[in-house]
């Protein structure tokens, strides 16, 4: 019923991408102008730099921010005979979780101020000079991208904790008879037991490529840097809700042009995982 009712039905609506939308004419009434609005898009001065600034984010995200989890996953399963120690490294990796964007960024504001920012202060007390970080168009990749893996780090990891938890310990135990060391259990036995669940997330991963959450992107925006952090989602989100003038048609059309190709790569992600490692979503 859920999927039906916020996946399915919701798709009636995408026909206003093909139409000039009027809130006065409906969707029924409103006037049929084919793929007008994907040419808008095309043909915009700022569709390359969007599409370049969204690839930017999701590949360095994916790059750096996918194998963070299992190698760090990996690393507590090895913390076995103390678990105090690992319950609160756990407890303290996951809590970043929990805090919302907007706590989130506003901690990155009062870190990464110019003035007074801890992060300038100890630059400053090693002799270096204050840099307004978030002013900085070329450093906002690499912002957006480490608080997210601090954030993110322990809550992903648990999927792949609990893939490590089902791996027999007779595995191990066969292993140190035959006089495996440690680093040896952990490539032979944990990494393959962890192998077919990590396809599944890239896949997933890869699917979702052009869908950076712009609640996060949004708030860290400013107009120093807004060259780097405009991407299609926060350009969607301003033209179809934010700006004076909406225009839901185009900022359809933007929202479907991006499903099409998460959609394709999702299919061509899974279609090699499949080939490669015999494992995939469908």
């Amino acid at each position: 019923i859920y999927i039906v009712l916020y996946c399915y039905i919701p798709m009636y609506g995408a026909q206003i991408a093909f139409k000039d939308f009027t809130i006065a004419k409906g969707i029924w009434g409103s006037k049929w102008v084919g793929f007008k609005h994907f040419e808008r898009f095309l043909s915009s001065p700022s569709y390359r730099n969007l599409i370049w600034n969204t690839l930017n984010l999701s590949l360095r995200l994916l790059l750096f921010g996918f194998p963070c989890p299992i190698l760090f996953a990996l690393l507590i399963n090895e913390l076995r005979t103390q678990s105090r120690y690992r319950k609160v490294v756990q407890t303290v990796s996951y809590a970043p979780h929990f805090i919302s964007v907007v706590a989130l960024v506003a901690m990155l504001n009062l870190f990464l101020r110019e003035k007074n920012g801890m992060f300038n202060n100890v630059l400053r007390m090693m002799g270096g000079t204050g840099y307004n970080f978030l002013g900085r168009g070329e450093w906002f990749p690499s912002i957006y991208v480490i608080s997210g893996i601090w954030q993110d780090l322990g809550w992903n990891a648990i999927i792949y904790l609990s893939a490590l938890a089902g791996v027999d310990p007779e595995l191990h135990e066969a292993a140190m008879i035959d006089g495996a060391s440690r680093f040896q259990r952990l490539l032979y036995i944990d990494v393959p037991s962890i192998k077919p669940t990590a396809s599944i997330m890239l896949i997933l991963a890869v699917g979702n490529i052009m869908n950076v959450g712009y609640e996060k992107v949004l708030l860290m925006q400013n107009d120093l840097n807004l060259n780097y952090s405009e991407i299609v989602s926060t350009y969607t989100y301003k033209i179809g809700l934010a700006s004076g003038i909406t225009d839901f048609s185009l900022s359809t059309a933007i929202g479907m042009f991006n499903s099409v190709i998460n959609f394709t790569l999702l299919i061509i992600a899974n279609t090699l995982s499949k080939k490669l490692s015999g494992s995939g979503i469908f």
